[in-house]
């Protein structure tokens, strides 16, 4: 019977090459991972076979067991995988990532995390040689999985455990210094804030109230911004907390529309990072408030549309984290310094000229 046009070839062996050669399949296993041991002609009579044959060389996972590594880096996103791509600060993270990656010739596996049980597995079946975690929640199931497969790994702003360590910035001291410049002025602050579990649920609180928050970035800035607000002697029954499901403008946009057409508008809003405040101006334009007249507005981490949309942030160098923690999940050299350095840029929705900008060096390391 002739064979089907679209029956697949069998894929050529090193046996193949070989016997097509004439030399040993140890010869043509040198010849493309030691060449040196291979003598010019030897070579070229593997590699002429080869092309004849269509081989393209040994298998990359049969070369993984023979070496003892992966040649990858395994990066862990609680988020949908486009996630990486359309956060300004998951990009530059991951950009920090990657540059160690290319420097140590390594490449960058993303694994993305769904809520499935299915996440455990695709963790342990990642063939990587070492981990870095984006931060997530204190009871994410993944961190075990990660801490379960015994290569390094590193946390992304936490949370903290495992015997993984953890690199970041000090969020509640952050918070704390933004927070003060965003309520300087302020008689019904606001935080716009991420999410508190991974039910993500869209919620109102006020400072007096107990709730758990599972994620540590939103219960750390929370912390902080609470700490701004009642050391200046305020009640915390008077800071209210809208908790976004998801870091978009849009939703930054949509909750402060709601609460600027309520009873109780805020006056001061401060939000956990530049795209919910970017949707905050976007809202106050939209019902004729004037920022920083009428409401005062601050976010984090001074993206690339802060700088022109004249938004007082907070910056931190994602970028340098990110680095940090590639060379630290591949057992380079990567300094001591767990907790990195901040600033806050003073622009026009808050504070003024004359403001003194606060700043935390990084440790030394």
């Amino acid at each position: 019977m002739e064979r089907s046009a679209t029956t697949a070839r069998p894929r050529p062996t090193m046996r193949d090459v070989a016997r097509a050669a004439g030399v040993s399949p140890m010869t043509v296993s040198y010849a493309y991972s030691q060449p040196e041991r291979v003598s010019a002609e030897a070579a070229a009579r593997v590699h002429e076979a080869a092309r004849q044959l269509g081989y393209p060389g040994p298998h990359p996972a049969a070369r993984s067991l023979r070496r003892g590594r992966a040649g990858s880096l395994g990066v862990v996103l609680g988020e949908r995988l486009s996630y990486a791509f359309d956060d300004p600060q998951a990009a530059r993270f991951l950009a920090g990532v990657s540059d160690v990656c290319a420097a140590e010739g390594v490449g960058l596996t993303l694994v993305p995390i769904t809520g499935a049980p299915s996440d455990a597995q695709r963790v342990a079946q990642a063939a990587v040689d070492g981990f870095v975690v984006w931060t997530t929640s204190d009871d994410d199931p993944v961190l075990d999985a990660v801490a379960a497969t015994g290569l390094p790994a590193v946390v992304h702003a936490g949370p903290h455990g495992r015997d993984m360590p953890v690199i970041g910035i000090d969020d509640r001291a952050a918070a704390a210094a933004i927070g003060r410049l965003a309520f300087a002025r302020a008689r019904r602050p606001l935080v716009l804030g991420f999410p508190l579990d991974r039910h993500r649920e869209r919620r109102l609180l006020t400072g007096d109230e107990q709730v758990a928050v599972r994620f540590p970035v939103t219960r750390h800035r929370w912390e902080g911004f609470r700490d701004a607000w009642t050391r200046a002697g305020h009640s915390p029954a008077r800071l209210r907390l809208a908790v976004c499901p998801v870091n978009h403008i849009t939703e930054g946009q949509t909750f402060t529309s709601e609460l600027l057409r309520g009873s109780d508008p805020p006056d001061a809003i401060a939000a956990m990072s530049d795209e919910l405040a970017l949707g905050a101006l976007q809202a106050a334009a939209n019902a004729g408030r004037h920022v920083p007249g009428d409401l005062t507005v601050t976010g984090w981490d001074d993206s690339d549309a802060a700088a022109s949309a004249g938004l007082t942030t907070l910056a931190q160098s994602l970028r340098e984290q990110g680095a940090q923690c590639a060379r630290a999940a591949l057992g380079r050299p990567a300094g001591t310094a767990v907790q990195h350095g901040w600033r806050i840029v003073v622009r026009t929705t808050a504070g003024s000229a004359g403001s003194p900008p606060e700043s935390r060096p990084a440790d030394p390391g």
